[in-house]
């Protein structure tokens, strides 16, 4: 069942130099990717392995657990499966019910296991989607409460870092919260321009112009993969279509092709931002990745190479591999163009 989904799509920031319009999108090329008949098979198996995961509470995976459930049910609402609407339904709406029942008074979303502001932002953003493809006041004001957290816990340089604190920052987890915080001022909630405002500031600090990627601190040697994808995201959604920088990373992103480090983690946001450049770059991207994944998968479903997992297991594979096999599918709010 498709389900028509509703967002804001133009981001409204504030650009490094004093303050400026943003640009309106560019019009789209034609978007030639689609999901052809081998990957939605492909895709179907793997949430079918994905539903038998699930406990009983509603959780995936054996430690961070908001995350993990947070990609689980991100994979089943890329592929038009929202909380009670479509064949895993309901297995969506146990995912959200655990979210929203790891969600502590001050907002901060833990699971018993424990984690971090990784943890946060990622399940922060599965309830901004969760909630813009079917509002529930329930979900709401869980959601209400963990943006408000991710607001207060800014630091001083317009980042965030592993605790929820206003202490260091960096680029990975920075650009998870600033996710979030678009996927909530996509689904209605209020979000102050000002967070937006320093956390790209933050982000800019971090990009390196001799290679064109960016870095994990402003100060850290080294451009990478997975965080140049990010800044990519940021870019786009911050409504700087034609930035310099944004040529500059995907000649990165093309030039380097990989992060064996954080491979996962590398290609869930190069996914995404790659769709936004679109043309014969996310269309080169989308086929190389569609050809190595369908290649890989395991005949149970999953995806599962455990030189690249960092102990998180296959349920954090899968669900990222089928995120990037349904980006052209745009059911996602902020998948969308």
């Amino acid at each position: 069942m498709r389900l028509l989904v509703a967002a804001t799509l133009v981001a409204v920031f504030a650009v490094p130099g004093g303050a400026r319009q943003p640009a309106d999108p560019p019009e789209a090329p034609a978007d030639r990717v689609k999901m052809d008949e081998p990957t939605k098979e492909a895709v179907d198996k793997a949430l079918r392995w994905l539903r038998d995961q699930q406990a009983a509470d509603g959780s995936w995976g054996n430690q961070s657990k908001t995350a993990m459930t947070a990609f689980a049910v991100l994979a089943f609402m890329a592929n038009g499966h929202a909380p009670n609407q479509g064949d895993y339904g309901k297995e969506v709406a146990k995912g959200v019910r655990y979210l929203c029942a790891c969600t502590r008074e001050d907002g901060y979303i833990l699971s018993p296991g424990g984690g971090n502001m990784y943890c946060h932002g990622m399940a922060t953003l599965a309830l901004t989607q969760a909630f813009g493809m079917s509002p529930d006041e329930d979900v709401k004001k869980c959601l209400k409460r963990a943006v408000d957290l991710i607001i207060r816990t800014q630091n001083h340089e317009g980042g965030w870092r592993y605790d929820p604190a206003p202490t260091g920052a960096d680029i990975s987890v920075t650009i998870m919260q600033m996710m979030a915080l678009r996927g909530a001022k996509d689904s209605g909630l209020q979000v102050p321009d000002r967070a937006m405002d320093e956390a790209v500031k933050y982000v800019n600090r971090c990009y390196d112009r001799r290679s064109g990627g960016y870095r994990y601190q402003p100060y850290s040697p080294g451009a990478g993969f997975a965080r140049t994808a990010a800044g990519v995201c940021v870019l786009q959604l911050r409504g700087e279509y034609d930035a310099d920088e944004i040529n500059k990373a995907v000649e990165f992103l093309e030039r380097t092709g990989d992060d064996g480090g954080h491979y996962w983690y590398g290609h869930y946001y190069a996914a995404h931002a790659l769709n936004q450049v679109g043309g014969e770059v996310w269309e080169r991207y989308y086929a190389r990745m569609k050809k190595s994944l369908l290649a890989r998968q395991k005949a149970g479903g999953e995806w599962y190479d455990q030189r690249r997992e960092f102990g998180y297991g296959p349920v954090y594979s899968t669900a990222i591999a089928v995120l990037i096999l349904s980006v052209p599918t745009h059911y996602l709010p902020i998948y969308q163009k």
